[in-house]
């Protein structure tokens, strides 16, 4: 039987929803009509779903609706073809890529592959789920057929010899790679400053940090440059930035995607995340590549859902659509050093969780401080091993020298840059002979009793919620000469790597700030492999949530 985004008789029963001329990309009004099989999948989730009757939810404005469901049913229909798609998309690039700078690759391919899509429209051909989605690839992740630097001058030019498996699961399902996106170098960062090329803006306020070290891929999306984006989270890479540049961020259970293709900066952490502008085309990205890799040993064989399917209208129910749901909010999120508009974002999320039924609590985690140190002293340690690779030999870049540990030693100093170098620096020393007891194994240790809060956490409740940054953007420039403050940013969203479970960013309100206020995204975390959960409340958050319309004032 065919999943909803492949069915024709499905898309073509929903309509547009318009954007301001200059913001259209074909979204998609209401999304799914579900089976009873599918609602009491939900309500087996602690019931949280009552009985099927009529929303008495009524939002003033719109709720986000997908851009690939809209594309594919604009494609099946025949009303705009894959090329007028793509040229709308590369023009909108064009006019802003000048200020965000989101990009450091644009594919000249675009145009050839999103014709080729429409001659497989004109010869009735049977198209892929994502057949015609622009999506931006974080720079980090390899693509064979264009440059992949992992934002550092010492890979400046390189071409990898194949396609992550990401990226390939992307490609054979129809979709066409738009770019490589800026990042911090290597992931190490958390506002693309540390990028070897250029430093990306936020599209509510030019100013501003669109977040890191996935910032081009948020910024990407958020200023409609492309549909979706993947990119990569070993600390908040995903979160972090989804929140700064309201848009939705998904960072899966560590295995849930493969890492085959991704430069590994700290590897029992990493994992490839997804950005998009709704739940709904989040859960799609996820579908198309979740699963077990042969190529990584890492990746899980656990069942992978049909995500998408799994969203259910909020017109489908009544007015208590999460009646008994059990929501925890981690108490020191809430405290000193987050900024006041932040938690009263967070504290209006909450209550609004709590108007559909959801019951709230407060929950703490005593060793959620402890997260941070422990994250910096593993995440360094690794990094130190895995980017021992880059020696000016094998790839990337050489610099000339009579002797061999010259050309290693030179080649790193000239292509690696400050941030790659303190790490660098700082995991050997906590690995080094005398200091590994003391820093290394100690901080695997805080792990273990990271992890075993959040299991404690999460067999009381359904899924936890905190900020998923202790401020909203800040200005670039502002914390580049601090790195504690820059790190202490991460404190929202470090643990959840160290326990390995997933979490998803929603954007939920605003705070003073821009042209038009800068918005604010509450995480949700859950289970190991419960990233299902996640997506179905995430989308019933976002579709009540009334008065807020997460377009920057970039697109008009």
């Amino acid at each position: 039987m065919p999943s909803l985004i492949q069915s024709p008789r499905f898309l073509l029963s929903h309509c547009l929803s318009p954007l301001p001329p200059n913001a259209r990309s074909g979204f998609c009004g209401r999304l799914f009509h579900r089976s009873s099989a599918a609602a009491a999948a939900l309500s087996s989730d602690a019931q949280t779903i009552s009985s099927n009757q009529s929303s008495s939810y009524a939002p003033l404005l719109a709720p986000p609706s997908s851009e690939i469901l809209s594309m594919r049913e604009s494609l099946l229909s025949r009303r705009r073809t894959a090329a007028e798609i793509a040229e709308e998309y590369l023009d909108r690039l064009r006019r802003t890529e000048p200020q965000i700078r989101s990009f450091l690759h644009v594919s000249e391919t675009v145009m050839r592959e999103a014709e080729e899509v429409d001659r497989l429209v004109e010869t009735g051909a049977e198209l892929g789920p994502l057949a015609g989605v622009l999506i931006g690839v974080k720079d980090n992740i390899c693509t064979v057929d264009m440059p992949s630097t992992g934002g550092s001058r010492i890979l400046e030019g390189y071409r990898p010899a194949f396609d992550a498996t990401a990226v390939r699961r992307l490609k054979e399902a129809g979709a066409i790679v738009i770019g490589k996106t800026n990042l911090d170098e290597f992931g190490m960062g958390s506002t693309t400053e540390g990028s070897g090329f250029q430093v990306t803006a936020n599209p509510w306020d030019v100013s501003r940090v669109p977040g890191g070290s996935s910032g081009g891929s948020a910024a990407a999306v958020s200023a409609r440059q492309c549909a979706v984006s993947l990119g990569s989270d070993t600390g908040g890479s995903v979160r972090q930035p989804a929140s700064f540049c309201g848009v939705v961020g998904l960072k899966p259970t560590y295995g849930r995607i493969s890492r085959f293709g991704l430069m590994s900066y700290a590897s029992s952490l990493d994992v490839i995340g997804c950005f998009g502008s709704s739940i709904i085309d989040a859960a799609i990205i996820l579908n198309a590549v979740a699963g077990h890799d042969r190529f990584d040993a890492t990746s899980s064989m656990h069942e992978v859902p049909d995500y998408a399917s799994c969203l259910i209208s909020i017109d489908q129910f009544d007015s208590k659509p999460l009646k008994g749901l059990r929501i925890g909010m981690i108490t020191e999120t809430m405290g000193d050093g987050v900024e006041m508009g932040v938690v009263s974002s967070i504290k209006a999320a909450a209550l609004h969780l709590e108007e559909l039924g959801a019951v709230l609590t407060e929950v703490s985690l005593p060793s959620f401080s402890l997260g941070l140190p422990a994250y910096y002293i593993l995440a360094s340690s690794e990094a130190s091993s895995n980017l021992s690779r880059y020696d000016g030999v094998r790839y990337g870049k050489q610099v000339a020298a009579d002797e061999l540990i010259s050309l290693y030693g030179d080649s790193r100093a000239d292509g690696f840059g400050p941030e790659a170098k303190m790490r660098i620096l700082m995991g050997t020393y906590a690995l080094s002979a005398g200091y590994y007891e003391a820093y290394y194994k100690r901080a695997q240790q805080v792990r273990t009793l990271v992890r075993k809060s959040f299991k404690d956490a999460l067999e009381k409740n359904d899924i936890l919620i905190s900020p998923a940054a202790p401020s909203p953007a800040f200005r670039i420039g502002e914390k580049v000469n601090d790195p504690l403050a820059m790190y202490a940013g991460d404190i929202m969203t470090v643990n959840v790597n160290l326990a390995g479970v997933p979490a998803l960013v929603v954007p939920c309100g605003f705070v003073e700030g821009g042209i038009a206020g800068l918005p604010v995204g509450l995480q949700m975390i859950g289970t190991s492999f419960s990233e299902e959960k996640l997506l179905r409340v995430g989308h019933i958050f976002e579709q009540t949530l009334q008065n807020h319309r997460f377009v920057p004032p970039l697109l008009g």
